[in-house]
């Protein structure tokens, strides 16, 4: 399911609600992924771009959330971002049996497909 997957990270700063990227674990999560995959968009509102790029190299779409709906196989929330909390998450999947996973473990247990 990963190789060459289209895969959504929702979130990318060290903790909900700051764009503190310091110390982020969503930088390993992005990169164990990207062994398989170079699909991997990252969206986080609370970011930003500028300095992910500089800090880790990594860039982060400039989308709006409603536009990326609709677009991915795997969506991984990685970051318990309010805004995130009040989304259907399996909305942002482009077919019904794509994935969805719960790093902070905040998402509704219809919504997921697992929790890491």
């Amino acid at each position: 399911m990963v190789k060459d997957a289209r895969i959504l990270l929702l979130g990318i700063t060290f903790k909900e609600n700051c764009p503190d990227i310091r110390n982020t674990k969503i930088v390993d999560i992005y990169h164990t992924l990207s062994e398989y995959t170079n699909n991997i968009t990252i969206f986080d509102p609370w970011a930003n771009a500028e300095q992910v790029k500089q800090e880790y190299d990594i860039e982060i779409t400039d989308k709006k959330m409603d536009a990326l709906k609709g677009e991915f196989d795997a969506v991984i929330l990685g970051v318990a971002h309010d805004a995130f909390k009040q989304e259907d998450i399996r909305l942002f999947l482009a077919h019904e049996n794509g994935v969805v996973y719960d790093v902070k473990g905040i998402l509704n247990r219809e919504m997921i497909d697992d929790r890491l």
